[in-house]
């Protein structure tokens, strides 16, 4: 772990429109000494109840949200480009039927406690505090369930403090 540092989250500069939406992240937990992970390009980065947080939404049939379920804390780790192919792998094959983390390359660490990769730029720990589902009566612009929700597999959000940021 040494090729890490912690950083506060002041010193972290980041444009998270480009970092989740463009670059994407893997979210990784742990649950009975196994870690899974999957790659996610919906989310975002706050300040809410005083704290600063990570927002995650993962839908129902994803594997790793057993994995989150389970754990009371997760990493999002963020890659440079060079991982995209890799990224792209570990989004489109379940943890269910194949081990995608060794067939992928990247090398699992614990900081913390929380599974975090060693091939990783930046890494968010985070704590969970609050988790709800989304529901077709919940949207505003009735659209967006016909578009993102045909198969009515609406997310569950996952608001996390976000209680340590490592960086190379």
């Amino acid at each position: 772990m040494s090729q890490f540092k912690e950083i506060s989250i002041e010193q972290y500069s980041c444009n998270p429109f480009q970092m989740i939406g463009e670059g994407w992240m893997l979210i990784t937990a742990e649950k009975d000494g196994q870690v899974n992970t999957m790659t996610a390009s919906w989310g975002g980065l706050g300040h809410m109840w005083s704290k600063n947080v990570a927002f995650i939404v993962i839908r129902p049939q994803r594997y790793t949200k057993e994995f989150v379920d389970a754990a009371d804390t997760f990493s999002l780790c963020f890659f440079d480009d060079n991982y995209k192919k890799t990224l792209a792998y570990l989004g489109g094959v379940s943890g269910r039927i194949e081990d995608k983390i060794l067939k992928s390359g990247l090398t699992v660490s614990h900081y913390n406690d929380t599974p975090i990769f060693e091939e990783a730029n930046s890494i968010l720990l985070c704590k969970k505090l609050f988790n709800q589902s989304f529901t077709k009566n919940s949207f505003i612009d009735t659209s967006i369930p016909t578009t993102s929700y045909v198969n009515d597999d609406y997310h569950v959000l996952y608001i996390s403090e976000i209680t340590t940021v490592l960086s190379k």
